[in-house]
């Protein structure tokens, strides 16, 4: 039998487990193989494991909150630890922000429905703001470090290799960290009928991404020559950007599925999801 996993770049985690060995080794005893899809957008990942395109699959807090809105029957697996300097709210160095109540009639840059729409919808209720009346939300691009030293646009939410090549040009100041807001945590979630009919491929899997930590903590420079020839930036920054991160997969915990709560809350609170969900609802039923 073959297991197919989904992959994107994203996913730091799930990208360096589809480069190593890992996943192969741990479901060859259970008779399986292994099948990589590669996809480009992770805001799809609930669709496309209810698709049949893949079986498990991983991305931030924002979309298996989605999928379960959008009626995807899915499973969390496992999380990562909090990820508190994977990214951040960025504004113009000198320009007139100085609190997220000053994004009020602003453009926002972000990675729309992905955990930067969370981030930035619970920035914003805090200081008394919505997310739908407030700001207007725009996907980020290659283009948004120009827009925001520019004045062009207002804030702008970056994670990653981009956050740190942001920081090492200058021109930007961190209005939050998304540890200032969020736990920012890795999602690995599945199918139901793929996770309650394979338990034992699940757990497998859950071992293969904690390796595949393991290998990216300690081999930082190579994880970010992997990266920076595959993906683009430079080796710096990748190198900057990966030690910031825990690499550390955990069990889905009440507090996990609690974080999840809210997020849903808030997110349907300003109609970015279509309807309330119940996020303890995607849990695995106990075999009967």
């Amino acid at each position: 039998m073959t297991v197919t996993i989904g992959v994107h770049a994203n996913n730091p985690t799930l990208y360096y487990l589809s480069r190593l060995d890992y996943a192969q080794e741990a479901l060859a005893p259970l008779g399986e193989d292994v099948v990589w899809h590669h996809y480009t957008n992770g805001v799809r990942t609930g669709a496309l494991l209810s698709e049949g395109a893949f079986d498990f699959g991983g991305t931030g807090s924002t979309p298996p909150v989605s999928a379960q809105s959008e009626g995807h029957d899915i499973v969390y697996t496992a999380v990562s630890a909090p990820r508190p300097g994977h990214g951040a709210l960025l504004v113009a160095e000198d320009g007139p922000v100085r609190e997220v109540a000053d994004l009020k009639g602003g453009t926002v840059h972000l990675g729309i429905g992905s955990w930067q729409t969370h981030l930035l919808a619970k920035a914003l209720r805090r200081a008394g703001l919505s997310y739908a009346a407030d700001i207007t939300p725009a996907p980020g691009g290659p283009d948004s470090a120009r827009l925001l030293r520019d004045g062009s646009i207002t804030a702008w939410i970056a994670q990653g290799a981009e956050l740190a090549a942001a920081r090492r040009t200058g021109g930007v100041r961190t209005l939050l960290e998304s540890g200032d807001v969020i736990t920012d945590r890795s999602v690995f979630f599945a199918r139901r009928d793929f996770a309650e009919r394979r338990p034992e491929v699940v757990a497998a899997l859950v071992t293969a991404l904690q390796r595949a930590d393991d290998w990216a903590a300690a081999h930082p420079a190579e994880a970010a020559r992997i990266a920076a020839g595959d993906i683009g930036g430079t080796v710096e920054d990748w190198e900057t950007a990966l030690r910031a991160l825990p690499w550390r997969v955990e069990a889905v915990s009440g507090a996990f599925l609690a974080e999840q709560q809210e997020a849903a809350d808030i997110l349907h609170g300003v109609g970015f999801i279509p309807r309330a969900v119940t996020t303890a609802d995607a849990v695995a039923r106990k075999a009967v």
